[in-house]
């Protein structure tokens, strides 16, 4: 505004272009004239001073980074306002604007494979530039899926009310378990699945007859495996060295995240296997080829967005940040 009348332009038609009344550019420009730069400053503003200092705030940050309490591993909102002598919801709100959440902890794991590099970028560029006239497929199994039932029957939904059920099973012994081979395909996000009752490499050999048996003859086959002990048999590999077309890319060790089909796997147990009660394997294995039919009648590839350098850039960011902190 001082610069808009500074050129000789009224203040109607500054306070047009800037979209301000002309009495607000009026009162800029008087101030401008009065005090110069100092009278652009804002003014002491009417009301209730701030209670909670930028020390007071600091002071809980510091607190809540540094130390802990005698009695527990991690601040609460409560323990924390006791010894800074704010309330617990001045504290609450100090953490959410610095996106402070003692209360929560995660775990990781490091990869240590020798190849942990070639085998990302091995992995990572299966998924961004797939070969022509190929598949990729990301197989894994889920094995020792447990037939659950609950001791007591389901009380359902209601109005106020959450689902509810016990919290301990019936022996699952009684009701055996299931081992689910899958093969994502990374293109279409269709998956090839069957259950076995065990997981040795005679049943992974059998689950890539049926990988065979359902790909076109035409096209090469990728597979990405971990590096699970089944997929290394000499069983496994003679099998391999018969089919050239065949090729297995394993994943870093401790590297699970890199297999899409892990991914699947985690909403098959959300959305079927975790809440499910399933009095016999075969009514188990009969709900894991339900969501299987319904996975495939509109099937939602997982689209894998971060390049190998960008992988492996966070990967030695956290490193750096693993050894900074010095325990």
């Amino acid at each position: 505004m001082i610069l808009g009348c500074a050129e000789g332009r009224s203040n109607t038609t500054v306070g047009a272009d800037l979209g301000v009344s002309d009495e607000t550019v009026g009162k800029w420009r008087s101030r401008f004239l009065e005090r110069r730069l100092d009278g652009l400053s804002d003014e002491p503003r009417s009301g209730r001073p701030r209670a909670v200092t930028d020390d007071h705030v600091e002071r809980v940050i510091t607190l809540t980074l540094e130390t802990t309490p005698k009695d527990a591993t991690h601040w609460s909102t409560r323990s924390m306002a006791q010894r800074s002598g704010l309330s617990h919801n001045t504290v609450s709100r100090i953490w959410r604007a610095f996106g402070l959440q003692p209360h929560r902890t995660e775990t990781f794991k490091l990869s240590a494979d020798p190849f942990f590099i070639e085998k990302v970028r091995d992995v990572v560029g299966l998924y961004l530039n797939p070969p022509d006239r190929a598949l990729v497929l990301c197989v894994d199994e889920n094995s020792q899926i447990q037939a659950l039932d609950r001791t007591r029957p389901l009380l359902p939904m209601r109005p106020g009310q959450v689902e509810r059920r016990t919290h301990d099973y019936v022996d699952y012994l009684r009701h055996g378990t299931t081992s689910l081979f899958a093969a994502l395909d990374t293109r279409t996000g269709k998956v090839i699945g069957r259950c076995h009752q065990r997981h040795r490499a005679v049943e992974f050999r059998k689950f890539l007859d049926t990988i065979e048996a359902e790909v076109p003859a035409d096209l090469d086959v990728h597979l990405i495996a971990d590096n699970y002990a089944t997929h290394k048999t000499a069983l496994i590999r003679n099998w391999l060295a018969k089919r050239p077309r065949f090729h297995m890319h394993f994943t870093p060790t401790s590297a699970s995240w890199l297999n899409l089909v892990e991914r699947w796997f985690g909403l098959l147990t959300e959305k079927q296997l975790r809440r499910g009660v399933h009095q016999s394997s075969a009514e188990l294995e009969a709900a894991i080829y339900r969501y299987l039919d319904v996975t495939n009648e509109d099937p939602q590839p997982f689209v894998w967005t971060q390049t190998a350098n960008q992988i492996l850039a966070n990967v030695a960011r956290f490193c750096q940040r693993t050894l900074d902190t010095g325990h």
